[in-house]
């Protein structure tokens, strides 16, 4: 790049593919980031949106990285963010958005859900239930089952969680992902392994099934939700950071996604990052809650009280309102 130039980042990942060998960018350019939270297609849909509806579009952080070169960066990274059609920004830094960000696509945001409706798949049909019992269950004694598989399910997430975000922010995660990249694409005198899709098991095939247990997973996934929370939070990142990564990218793009085409579509369709992800994290969430969670469920062990607590008064409540 020319001296003084600027160049534009939408994600963090070079910053950390730089870190791993212990490089990083030219002193004599500026770096900046604008990162929409949401996939394309959804950005451009709310984009248009906007049009009609005030306050529609996708939120977006911003990162003024690297040295000020010509004392306008900033303003560009701002104007970038408005040309988006963003309702809201915030900053933050290049290591914590890649961090947030692609430990949300393999926790709460795709990896988490792909992995619960596998355990909760599994579970129903061994016992024998309908989709129309699944259906039904959802009203009774929702309070009670709640209660009961956030208390069993919390801790065994948080300990997935944690180890996910250290395996990111040691930078093994973003090796992982190139080195994949040799696997797929590069030849090298050896045939390549292009990543397979998860769409070919029972769960997939059996379309109506695999829709209700869909939305099931997504209102069950309190406990995943509060410990990628918790994780976030002690990692130092901004409620801002946390909320839209955690909660306002599902909302606003990736639920409506996966409610349209389907978990297994978002997962064969999206970047290399997001499906090595979902694939490596979804199989532990799917054990862990299996052999534990479920497990202390059936058991009946008692409820933790505290937990619930501490969910009822849990300060994200009021991050949430302000954020949304």
């Amino acid at each position: 790049m020319k001296p003084n130039s600027i160049l534009g980042l939408s994600h963090g990942f070079l910053l950390g593919h730089l870190q791993s060998p212990g490089l990083d960018f030219p002193k004599n350019i500026s770096v900046i980031e604008v990162c929409p939270k949401g996939m394309g297609p959804s950005v451009r849909r709310l984009y248009v949106q906007g049009k009609e509806i005030n306050g529609a579009g996708i939120n977006a952080s911003f990162v003024v990285h690297q040295q000020d070169v010509d004392g306008r960066v900033a303003d560009v990274a701002l104007g970038w963010y408005v040309a988006l059609g963003s309702p809201f920004t915030f900053a933050t830094t290049l290591e914590q958005e890649y961090k947030s960000d692609i430990f949300g696509q393999q926790g709460i945001l795709l990896g988490a859900v792909h992995g619960v409706m596998e355990c909760l798949f599994r579970r129903y049909t061994e016992h024998g239930m309908s989709m129309l019992a699944v259906y039904n269950s959802l009203s009774e004694d929702g309070k009670r089952e709640f209660e009961a598989v956030y208390s069993a399910s919390y801790y065994p997430c948080m300990d997935i969680l944690y180890e996910c975000y250290e395996d990111l922010a040691s930078g093994s995660e973003i090796r992982t992902v190139v080195l994949a990249g040799c696997r797929f694409y590069e030849k090298e005198g050896l045939p390549t392994f292009p990543m397979g899709n998860i769409d070919q098991t029972r769960i997939w095939k059996v379309v109506m099934m695999a829709q209700v247990i869909t939305s099931l997973s997504l209102l069950d996934q309190s406990s995943t939700f509060l410990s990628n929370i918790e994780v976030l939070r002690k990692k130092g990142h901004s409620y801002s950071e946390i909320i839209n990564e955690s909660l306002i990218e599902a909302v606003d793009s990736l639920n409506p996604f996966m409610h349209a085409r389907g978990v297994s579509f978002m997962v064969d369709n999206c970047s290399t990052t997001t499906r090595l992800g979902s694939k490596k994290w979804a199989p532990r969430f799917d054990y862990v809650l299996t052999q534990q969670a479920l497990v202390a469920v059936d058991a009946g062990t008692p409820v933790n009280q505290n937990l619930l607590s501490n969910f009822l008064s849990d300060p994200v409540h009021g991050a949430i309102e302000v954020c949304a």
